[in-house]
């Protein structure tokens, strides 16, 4: 890894230098040192922000688990794009990776606010969810494939910088195709799975309070 190669070289540079003479890092490898472990704590934060947001637009905490699972499959995509690319997991892939928190959830939040609305009018979770991905698959696939070819210059990038460009590149390129694909498989899925487990808890509640009445008459 870039990490594993900067700690070679600095031991290298250590052992190797002269004194009075000194190095510096310089483009990708001076931007992650100056990023530095920042990605482990501004991801969660992006999916905690994503998640409040939601819970606070649906008022409700289990509907956005429906939107925000979405995501590790969409970072897996990425990170297997970057693997097969032979590229490396630097501060560019990792911004990439937190561009995608937003177009993950953009793409599952069509499904799942139509899919809401639509079980409100009386249709049951399967049929709404049904009916919810087959109505936005068009307006999905249409942003997502415009979005994809729009990052394809950063994909076939050369020249001076090529390299910041292509991480970023090949991680939103490889993790959009992951946001159509995983998003129109299992956010109806994941919905379906949300919505029963809470409906049946509503139902369990439900039941308890029409029997206190009964036992007080007793």
């Amino acid at each position: 890894s870039s990490g594993q190669a900067q700690a070679a070289m600095e031991k290298l540079a250590a052992d190797n230098l002269p004194n009075g003479m000194s190095y510096e890092w310089t483009e990708l490898t001076y931007q992650q040192i100056l990023a530095g472990n920042t990605a482990i704590l501004v991801f969660p934060l992006c999916v905690l922000l994503v998640f409040l947001v939601l819970s606070s637009l649906y008022e409700s905490w289990s509907l956005p688990l429906a939107v925000i699972l979405i995501v590790p499959m969409v970072l897996l995509s990425a990170i297997a794009g970057v693997w097969l690319s032979g590229g490396d997991n630097n501060i560019f892939t990792q911004i990439g990776l937190i561009v995608l928190v937003g177009l993950a959830c953009k793409n599952a939040i069509l499904i799942v606010e139509f899919a809401r609305e639509m079980q409100l009018e009386g249709m049951s979770r399967h049929e709404a969810v049904l009916e919810a991905a087959r109505l936005r698959l068009r307006p999905i696939l249409m942003t997502s494939i415009a979005f994809i070819m729009g990052v394809v210059p950063l994909v076939t990038s050369h020249g001076a910088g090529a390299e910041m460009r292509h991480a970023m590149g090949v991680a939103v390129f490889s993790g959009m195709l992951g946001v159509t694909i995983f998003g129109l498989i299992y956010t109806p899925l994941f919905y379906v799975l949300i919505r029963a487990l809470v409906e049946r808890r509503e139902a369990r509640k439900r039941a308890q309070t029409d029997a206190l009445p009964a036992l007080e008459g007793h």
